[in-house]
């Protein structure tokens, strides 16, 4: 029996965080399956064209935020830095930035079940939940 898990190769787009001091390992990578369905459910939906994505960060879970995505129309001006991606326009606060670095959002269907999920190799597992 052979127990090797077998990683799956995805193809990413790169968001450069454009932080002083950062590296390209810092940056925020969307899977262009994510894209992909952040688009059909966006068209799903009928959200308007004025609606971005924002990606960030909130309070709660068992290390002290959780990721949260969804479509959004208020632009602070001051605290949200906006990205583009092929197509799609994302806002990101300054604060959820710093928790950003590193990731990759990327969409999974599998038997297990199907969502947004959020890849972050520099979080150590802090419980039994992996949160």
């Amino acid at each position: 029996m052979n127990n090797t898990s077998q990683e799956i190769e995805i193809t990413v787009e790169r968001i450069p965080t454009g932080i002083e001091g950062a590296t390209e390992a810092d940056d925020i990578f969307i899977s262009t399956r994510a894209l992909e369905m952040i688009n059909e459910i966006r068209r799903q939906n009928n959200v308007p064209d004025n609606y971005f994505l924002r990606m960030g960060v909130q309070g709660g879970g068992c290390s002290g935020f959780n990721y949260a995505l969804g479509f959004d129309s208020e632009l602070d001006a001051l605290n949200d830095i906006e990205f583009f991606v092929r197509d799609t326009r994302i806002v990101v606060d300054r604060r959820s930035l710093f928790y950003l670095m590193g990731i990759t959002l990327d969409f999974v269907d599998t038997p297990q079940g199907r969502g947004f999920i959020f890849s972050n190799p520099n979080n150590l597992p802090t419980c039994g939940c992996q949160g």
